[in-house]
């Protein structure tokens, strides 16, 4: 994974990872999604098929490379958060420290490119896995801040509101074109209304305890 490749001639010094993302960018542009290949992408990267794998299990892991780096700090972003915080507004706080790290200069290409990329129907198919994973991971962090075990059904049905709430937020931005600005003030729309309708749900349970 820390290996980097010799670029080609005129190529800036970059990882092996992003080479692949930038050729898979060209290509998707001008070939679409289907009508390219890993090896078409290994080929205009100049690496190997080994070194795609060792960055992406699969062509479609290379059109969510700047989000998947971005989310996968969500579990450290909610751990950051004071403890004595209530749980929404901790959710809320760790949702928005990830969300801040898009601006209008860090859009992933495949949303706002997908019409030429013709990345829709991939782009909906790998994501179900993805969204899986993040209410995972909030709904791990809601059980332990509740006491309830993971499996019950209300850290299930909050994690997966305000993910979705989170993900809508996220493809209005994407959509928003070059007036959209920062993704934080869409991510803190969505979800402020969702977090304070289940914190007042949670106060009122707690205040009949």
């Amino acid at each position: 994974m820390g290996k980097t490749v010799r670029p080609t001639s005129g190529r800036p010094r970059l990882s092996s990872c992003q080479i692949l993302a930038d050729a898979a960018s060209e290509l998707f542009l001008e070939r679409t999604y289907a009508g390219t290949t890993i090896e078409d992408i290994t080929q205009r990267a100049g690496v190997s098929r080994s070194t795609f794998f060792n960055y992406f299990s699969a062509k479609s892991d290379v059109l969510w490379l700047e989000v998947d780096a971005s989310v996968i700090h969500l579990a450290d972003a909610l751990a950051a958060v004071p403890s004595d915080e209530p749980v929404m507004a901790a959710i809320r706080r760790g949702l928005l420290a990830v969300a801040v790290e898009f601006g209008p200069g860090r859009v992933p290409w495949a949303l706002t490119q997908c019409d030429l990329m013709a990345t829709s129907s991939e782009l909906e198919a790998s994501a179900l896995s993805r969204f899986l994973a993040q209410v995972k991971v909030l709904r791990e962090f809601i059980a332990a801040k509740l006491g309830l075990d993971r499996d019950d059904l209300l850290p299930q049905a909050i994690a997966t509101a305000v993910i979705g709430a989170a993900v809508a937020a996220a493809a209005a931005w994407a959509r928003a074109g070059v007036t959209r600005g920062a993704l934080t003030p869409y991510v803190a729309e969505a979800i402020s209304p969702v977090c304070a309708g289940f914190q007042a749900v949670l106060d009122a349970a707690a205040s009949k305890r």
